[in-house]
């Protein structure tokens, strides 16, 4: 199991938008040996690590 890049209540940035929006759920998937993530913003759809970036700060 990898380990989780970002935790429930993280602000985070959606790397193609920049927009920026708060993890509301996470959940390993077992078979593609990574973590999705659900956004407030769009609860209907999920995000791999990689579409996801830590928040820049300022």
């Amino acid at each position: 199991m990898s380990v989780e890049m970002f935790r429930i209540g993280e602000m985070v940035n959606i790397k193609r938008t920049k927009e920026q929006v708060i993890i509301s759920k996470s959940q390993y998937v077992k078979n593609m040996k990574r973590y999705s993530y659900v956004v407030n913003k769009y609860p209907g759809t999920f995000f791999f690590e990689e579409e996801l970036i830590k928040r820049e700060k300022n």
